[in-house]
């Protein structure tokens, strides 16, 4: 394949991690969602205000070839790509269901096992769920209860915001794009990088931010800037993928412990130096424009990633952008 920025751009529009996100305007329409329902679908969680702040609710189901694949990491994933999405929404975690199907215990086991362990490493309890050990095949999904009291949207993000990213690259590839930083980290590391997010989010540091999920970073830059209607510049000079990792690799790859954040200008230096010193990569990869537009830009030259106007991607932004 070339490596021209061109390239670049159409083999991300192509690729399975980025279009499987396509679904979710789909689904969101059988259910008469839009970014502007209860709970404000699209964002990594739903919030519910309540008289203290407010809740959030997420939840991930595990695609089947997965969850079959590698059972107990599997598990691991369930617990910590949920926990992923509390702190991106500047959140705490406070409880974790499981919803397991099995043919029988048995082969439950290592997932039970996964799901444990890492409730156990991350510090939040798991306190029931739903069991089926007369299923066909093994399958997974899991759903967690967090509280924010000052949350952080993907629908915030404004024209002039730097956008950072901030990606633990102590780690490597699991399976498929799966960079896993986590599997050998101490327990009070793990715990301590995600009470960094809502740390931050309660110092007034972020404006929006997305956990950075199976889109990549790509991804998840273009799903911020849909839902808050507005264009994006990424700066591929100044996204650094860990040691022997191809670029566009890293363009698409889910890393465990991800997420972008588009803040003002006055406060990203002091974002990047909080997370690198818990050793987290944390730079400016870009920055938030007016417009439609995701787009690319190295050594000089542009190349349109995607235009959500044009082709909406989760189509669940607002009627009215919040930063007008």
């Amino acid at each position: 394949m070339s490596d021209t920025l061109t390239d670049m751009a159409e083999a991300l529009r192509a690729h399975p991690a980025i279009r499987s996100k396509l679904g979710i305007a789909q689904a969101a329409g059988m259910l008469g969602l839009t970014g502007d329902a209860p709970g404000a679908p699209g964002d990594d969680a739903a919030m519910i205000a309540t008289a203290e702040g407010f809740d959030l609710l997420a939840g991930e189901g595990f695609i089947p070839a997965f969850v079959q694949a590698d059972p107990w990491f599997a598990g691991w994933c369930g617990v910590m790509v949920n926990l992923s999405d509390i702190a991106a929404m500047g959140g705490r975690a406070t409880a974790l269901i499981d919803q397991v199907w099995a043919p029988d215990a048995e082969a439950a086991a290592p997932l039970m096992k996964g799901l444990r362990d890492a409730a156990i490493a991350y510090g939040v309890p798991l306190v029931g769920g739903h069991t089926n050990f007369a299923a066909s095949d093994l399958n997974l999904a899991v759903s967690v209860l967090g509280k924010a009291t000052a949350p952080v949207t993907s629908f915030d993000a404004r024209p002039g915001d730097v956008l950072l990213a901030a990606i633990d690259h102590r780690g490597r590839y699991v399976n498929f794009d799966n960079f896993c930083a986590a599997l050998d980290a101490p327990h009070d590391r793990l715990r301590g990088d995600l009470a960094l997010l809502p740390d931050l989010a309660e110092r007034g540091l972020l404006r929006a931010g997305k956990d950075i999920s199976q889109g990549g970073i790509a991804g998840t830059a273009l799903m911020l800037a849909e839902s808050s209607n507005v264009g994006a510049v990424l700066d591929l000079d100044r996204i650094q993928p860990p040691k022997d990792v191809p670029p566009l690799r890293w363009l698409h790859s889910f890393p465990s412990f991800g997420f972008l954040l588009s803040v003002a200008p006055d406060h990203a230096a002091e974002v990047c130096l909080a997370f690198r010193a818990r050793g987290i990569w944390a730079d400016p990869i870009g920055t938030i424009t007016d417009g439609t537009q995701v787009i690319l830009h190295q050594d000089g030259e542009a190349a349109p990633f995607w235009d959500h106007a044009q082709t909406p991607y989760l189509s669940l932004s607002r009627k009215e952008p919040v930063h007008a």
